[in-house]
């Protein structure tokens, strides 16, 4: 029987030996289970040459990957199975984090079995939802690699493109910054999502395109110098650039969601802009709260000596004052001025009493 089926093999064209080859591996089994592929494995850095030059290129003793998760059962072993395949690629140590972020399904079921039977695997599972940002520092603190590597756990995020992130971080930049170029979502949040990063990439002045991507790489010293919590997991980026870290991005593949229902709700467009304005103040101001409020204070002051000077001239050059709500305008204004100001000498006294030895992050020292 198997010289019949080497004799049918033998008689075949080339190109239909090869087809059929392509097709039983298309339906074959993964890792000694029966498994959908998820992902698009026609990729420039599965070839062997590539490899050897990821492995070349990339230095780190231990990569940490750490992915928050809520109600994702059906997601975990596909993403899981994944990760292993391509970190095969790369010659060095890792460890996976999972945080379960209160889901009410059956994720951590599925991610206890998973540890069980591979200990690279670890998950930590939240009492309740505390969100993402609060999930992410859990494993920020819990990870023991020297580049950090975050992802979704939806299956949208592609493991195929932590090789690039580390081989970007590897030269020289501190925190490398997924963008979704081609984005797979629907429409709304597409186009509030640029929407979003526009006013963030303006007000921020950091030139990337994709702030909110879950796809990042990160050297060690910056996850252990950065806090995140409510929401701004969305503005890491943004808080390590002004800590004075190198920041970069690269494309990265966005693949459709396939199990599941999507966690954005247009709640979370509007909460994303007042965190800009917590962002922008805890990094610039927070230290210097006089440089806010004295330059709020001091121009309310002087639009309302402006505004009463006029009315004053008006008054000794015989005009009436009495049907004028200016002047109540420029009253209001003076008021609000000196307020400001106060709560800015306010605000430096309590940072001048609150200074601790860790204000400042020291690079390297010989």
């Amino acid at each position: 029987m198997e010289e019949q089926e080497e004799h049918e093999k033998k008689d075949k064209p080339a190109s239909e030996i090869q087809k059929s080859e392509q097709e039983g591996k298309s339906s074959g089994q993964y890792e000694g289970n029966q498994r959908r592929r998820f992902y698009n494995r026609n990729r420039r850095y599965y070839s062997s040459q590539h490899s050897q030059q990821k492995r070349e290129n990339i230095r780190f003793n231990k990569v940490s990957i750490v992915i928050p998760l809520l109600n994702e059962e059906e997601s975990i072993n596909p993403l899981a199975n994944e990760i292993r395949r391509v970190l095969k690629q790369i010659d060095t140590s890792y460890e996976v984090i999972f945080i379960d972020d209160g889901s009410n399904d059956n994720s951590l079921r599925v991610l206890k079995e998973i540890c069980r039977t591979d200990k690279r695997f670890k998950y930590f599972s939240l009492r309740k939802n505390y969100g993402k940002s609060a999930a992410l520092q859990v494993g920020f603190s819990q990870a023991a690699g020297d580049a950090v590597i975050t992802m979704d756990a939806d299956l949208q995020d592609d493991p195929g493109e932590i090789p690039n992130l580390l081989k970007k971080l590897n030269e020289g930049f501190d925190l490398v910054s997924g963008w979704k170029k081609v984005r797979q979502d629907p429409l709304i949040k597409k186009y509030s999502s640029r929407f979003f990063n526009f006013v963030t990439r303006i007000i921020s002045k950091i030139k990337i395109h994709d702030f909110n991507c879950g796809l990042k790489a990160y050297r060690k010293e910056v996850i252990e110098n950065i806090r995140v919590y409510g929401e701004l997991h969305r503005y890491i980026p943004v808080l390590a650039h002004w800590q004075g870290y190198k920041i970069s991005e690269v494309v990265v593949k966005h693949h459709p969601r396939r199990y599941g229902k999507t966690k954005f709700g247009i709640s979370r467009f509007f909460k994303g802009f007042l965190d800009l304005i917590t962002v922008v103040f805890t990094t610039r101001y927070v230290k210097r709260p006089m440089h806010l409020f004295g330059f709020l204070g001091a121009l309310a002051f002087l639009a309302g000596i402006v505004v009463n000077g006029y009315l004053t001239y008006l008054w000794v050059t015989g005009g009436f004052l009495s049907n004028r709500p200016m002047l109540f305008l420029g009253i209001l204004l003076i008021i609000v001025g000196v307020q400001f100001f106060s709560v800015g000498l306010l605000g430096e006294m309590f940072v001048a009493n609150s200074r601790s030895e860790k204000e400042y992050i020291i690079k390297e020292k010989g």
